[in-house]
């Protein structure tokens, strides 16, 4: 997993996984074994999947040749609401883009320490087992 600025100031989550290192053999696989993970969680509420290279082709927008497949799982954590600015960085999301040879999954950093936690822990389980 690797910690990257994207655009000089969000500090996102990356794991790019071949698709050899994984026994998950498409996008859809990956995303179900971390909506599972939510689904267990009693502190996670899955929200919905948001088909992002569906949604781009349909407005006729650009897409990179080599992107396959791209879907955003979004969900919270939610555990307290004690300020209203809070909002701005909620709910989350996981990205999960498929190349050919590759899926890359991506977040952005949460401000609550355990929601990366978990999500870190969720996302490098897709790995198989060394």
């Amino acid at each position: 997993m690797q910690n990257k600025l994207l655009a000089d100031k969000y500090p996102i989550h990356v794991l790019e996984l071949g698709k050899n290192e994984t026994d998950h053999v498409r996008l859809d696989d990956l995303l179900a074994a971390i909506e599972a993970k939510a689904e267990a969680d009693p502190t996670v509420r899955l929200i919905a999947t948001f088909d992002h290279l569906s949604h781009t082709k349909l407005i006729g927008g650009e897409i990179r040749p080599d992107i396959l497949a791209a879907k955003n799982l979004i969900f919270c954590f939610g555990v307290k609401l004690l300020d209203p600015n809070m909002m701005a960085v909620r709910p989350r999301s996981i990205g999960f883009a498929e190349l050919p040879d590759r899926f890359v999954i991506s977040f952005l950093e949460a401000p609550m320490p355990e929601a990366n936690r978990k999500m870190i822990e969720w996302v490098t389980a897709l790995r198989k087992a060394a």
